[in-house]
């Protein structure tokens, strides 16, 4: 057997040291991890749909039997392999066992190299299982992830198959961008996408709190904690048990939150304030920031400790200055959404509108397009919308070689601005060649120099 490829678990149940010894001696010398236990429901404790292992289980045991402990493992998962191992020759149980869902029936007697055989068939029965049903999350979140991760660029493409690939590897994150870059959607996605779908998504953000509200916020109180804490109060940390919890603008949580946080994270378990049990938590954390947290703590305004162990993995967001080419489709999409909020007729936008939006810097990102989309599709004035009608209006009594002459002026210069003056920026922002970018800029008379002193 090829011990590398074996990084999931074996877990044995037995209520008989020796048999629980000699099971454990045997796989770990194959390369498998594996643990044992006397007692079924600590075993049970850790087991879930995303487990990756394999569970050996004594038919007969005094606490509880082993059909017993079967069922409640199918429960869990009904593709977790189960193998009932039994000192008897019981055909009657091992039909039963069969029937209910056990992967297989052994005898203690068996040959050795049998169990392992059998072990091993299970574990890659667990792995294909858990593989096939990431694909088909992937498969069947594409659509979705598409339609909330709106964008055709390459970074955007890359971002949403980062997402579906993050969203089932069960580890703490940091995202980070800029403001109105999406953060918090990303969360929502790493949390929609994954295991955890199903119980809580939690989000606080730790820049609009105060010190001493936060802490209660996150910990929760016990009745008596502190003056007008009348009754006792479950934080968002242990609300978030079983899913996913969300810290935006972690940058703003206070050094001695951060303390308390690292502890959460590294032991899985909590103390409400005022409190002394321990409180188990089971919990993905996805922390958020619009700073560079490495920078932060270098510095000395972030806890280093607390930085790694939140880094597991990360995520970088693109500004919408970045992405440029996204802004039609988007403002599109927005419009659509705000349309269908309000209950608007839907009208088309026009594409020399949408051209100007293209070509204007987004310091808001995603929200502040946003905001303008709601704002068109409501019928309000926008400075964009604005200055589009304005150019029209200027050049409307002209031919139309004029007016386009005149629109391509237009932006022409509103792309310079934007980039300050930088003409292969501007080149590649109008998907221009720089040769000809020059040329216009010369027909119109225009100079970078008076674009870099903006």
């Amino acid at each position: 057997m090829n011990a590398a490829i074996n990084n999931g678990q074996v877990i044995v149940i037995d209520d008989e040291e020796i048999v629980r010894e000699s099971m454990i001696q045997t796989l770990q010398l194959e390369g498998y991890d594996a643990i044992a236990f006397e007692n079924p429901l600590a075993a049970l404790a850790e087991c879930s749909m995303g487990w990756m292992g394999v569970i050996v289980c004594d038919v007969r045991m005094n606490s509880i039997g082993g059909l017993e402990v079967l069922q409640k493992i199918l429960e869990i998962d009904p593709e977790i392999p189960v193998i009932m191992f039994s000192g008897h020759s019981d055909i009657a149980i091992a039909i039963q066992a069969i029937r209910m869902g056990a992967y297989d029936f052994l005898e203690k007697t068996d040959d050795p190299q049998h169990h392992l055989n059998t072990v091993q068939r299970a574990w890659k029965k667990r792995q294909l299982v858990l593989e096939n049903r990431s694909l088909r999350q992937v498969i069947q979140g594409q659509h979705e992830i598409d339609n909330r991760l709106v964008g055709q660029t390459a970074s955007m493409w890359r971002l949403r198959e980062t997402v579906l690939q993050l969203a089932n590897v069960d580890v703490d994150l940091i995202i980070n961008g800029a403001t109105g870059t999406g953060k918090e959607v990303v969360a929502q996605c790493l949390h929609d996408f994954s295991p955890r779908a199903k119980k809580s998504f939690v989000a606080l953000n730790c820049g609009a709190l105060t010190e001493s509200i936060i802490e209660s916020e996150l910990f929760g109180h016990e009745a008596g904690a502190f003056t007008g804490a009348h009754k006792k109060r479950i934080g968002k940390i242990e609300y978030a048990n079983g899913g996913t919890l969300f810290l935006d603008e972690i940058e703003s949580m206070p050094a001695s939150l951060q303390v308390r946080l690292l502890r959460v994270l590294q032991e899985r378990t909590l103390q409400r304030l005022g409190g002394n049990a321990n409180i188990d938590v089971d919990i993905r954390v996805i922390a958020a920031s619009k700073v560079n947290l490495r920078e932060a703590s270098d510095q000395g305004e972030f806890r280093e400790d607390l930085y790694y162990r939140l880094n597991v993995a990360s995520i970088e967001l693109p500004s919408l200055d970045q992405r440029k080419e996204d802004i039609p489709v988007l403002f599109c999409h927005f419009a659509d959404q705000a349309n269908q909020r309000f209950g608007r007729e839907s009208r088309p936008v026009p594409e020399l509108f949408l051209r100007q939006l293209s070509t204007q810097s987004w310091p808001g990102n995603v929200r502040e397009l946003r905001n303008a989309a709601e704002r068109w599709s409501l019928g309000l004035p926008s400075a964009y919308e604005n200055k589009v009608d304005s150019d029209i209006q200027t050049a409307k009594e002209g031919n139309l070689e004029e007016l386009l002459a005149s629109y391509e002026e237009e932006i022409i210069s509103a792309a310079l601005k934007a980039n300050k003056g930088h003409v292969e920026l501007t080149a590649q922002t109008l998907d221009i060649p720089r040769k000809k970018l020059y040329l216009r800029m010369k027909k119109y008379g225009l100079d970078r120099s008076d674009f870099t002193d903006e």
